[in-house]
């Protein structure tokens, strides 16, 4: 079987889904996988393709601990140990259906398991009120939100192009619990521990609460006969302001602005190089730039609500492999840039000094394998 580079723009442009985790931390991009496994950038891809019917699961894991507030890293909170931590395993399940080689329809689901431990949500970060520094753990695990989308190539596969360019629409439905709830400590004045049950943190909800619309945008140009450019990006509009959930029932006075979570928007975007290896048929490696987050803004609807705002700026290496009905790709997205932006609440300072933090990752774990039917 003969593979050419272009056949790698499938695995570069669909095959590693898209983690905003963010997205990767506190600021809550949720778990959502490549519109389309039809993203193939290459003539070859169609040719070797064997079904019209793809299924696909997808890993991914990161753990945030470093705070930041803009881009300046707040090492402190790591040297005194009142850093937040969160683990996150996600399984992408993707079922993909291809009427022709020019359209696909496609429907996502992630399932998650998060886990999040602080000093601060419980007893606090003061050691007067958290003598032993104790942490706690709260968590959440089950479905997340459902897309379902559909892309269309603009030049008609069929002619073997050299360049193409996919347009993708979609619409995400909050299939994933927005309300997970769990057991957060508590201390008396004369030092006696209670629990109370309220909602997690943003960051480890399942899902958002909203209804949302997804754009997005996949291409690629075969430079040489073994060498590929491949770019995507993608854009969600969450038209809801908040989703009725309070962050902190317990307290005696809500905030009208951050009171409740925010549904935000979200984005995510990629450009890079795919090489393939000759002496290993079908492999390629990948070597690109990526950047994800969710705004302070809204592009539709009002932006009032509690969130935390942010980007993240990579460093992407991978390795893609086709073969037969299969086909894999793992990349391992290292962390350049975390700016943790003003959120719309801290830009109604009337001082201007308000400016919230967030946790980051260093590096994000994707894997993920197909298969053609």
């Amino acid at each position: 079987m003969k593979f050419s580079i272009p056949c790698i723009g499938l695995l570069a442009l669909c095959l590693i889904p898209y983690t905003p985790a963010a997205a990767q931390g506190c600021v809550a991009v949720r778990h959502m996988s490549c519109a389309a496994p039809t993203g193939a950038n290459s003539s070859e891809y169609f040719k070797q393709r064997a079904g019209t019917w793809q299924v696909s699961a997808g890993y991914r894991f990161f753990r945030s601990y470093k705070h930041f507030v803009g881009t300046e890293e707040q090492k402190q909170r790591v040297e005194q140990g009142t850093q937040v931590i969160n683990v996150s395993h996600a399984l992408d399940l993707g079922v993909t259906y291809m009427p022709n080689p020019r359209w696909a329809i496609s429907v996502n689901l992630p399932v998650q398991y998060n886990d999040r431990s602080s000093l601060y949500e419980h007893y606090g970060n003061a050691v007067a009120t958290n003598p032993e520094q104790k942490r706690f753990h709260t968590g959440s695990q089950g479905i997340g939100d459902l897309r379902i989308s559909g892309s269309y190539w603009v030049v008609n596969p069929a002619a073997l192009p050299k360049a193409n360019l996919a347009v993708g629409l979609g619409v995400k439905l909050p299939t994933g619990n927005f309300r997970v709830t769990d057991s957060f400590h508590r201390r008396t004045k004369e030092g006696a521990d209670y629990t109370i049950v309220k909602p997690v943190d943003q960051s480890i909800q399942l899902g958002d609460g909203g209804v949302g619309a997804n754009v997005e945008l996949q291409g690629y140009a075969q430079l040489t006969g073994g060498l590929t450019a491949y770019a995507n990006g993608f854009y969600l509009f969450n038209p809801r302001a908040t989703n009725g959930v309070v962050r902190s029932p317990e307290a005696t006075t809500i905030d009208l602005v951050t009171g409740e979570f925010s549904v935000a928007d979200q984005f995510a975007a990629r450009v890079g190089l795919s090489q393939s290896l000759r002496f290993v048929p079908g492999l390629s490696v990948m070597l690109g730039g990526r950047v994800e987050g969710v705004p302070a803004h809204d592009a539709i609807g009002s932006s009032v609500g509690f969130r935390r705002p942010g980007y993240i700026v990579s460093v992407e290496p991978g390795l893609a492999y086709m073969k037969g009905h299969y086909s894999a790709g793992l990349t391992v997205p290292v962390a350049v840039v975390r700016n943790r932006i003003k959120s719309y609440a801290d830009r109604l300072d009337p001082l201007g000094v308000r400016h919230g933090d967030a946790a980051f990752a260093d590096y994000l774990i994707s894997f993920n394998v197909s298969r053609w039917f």
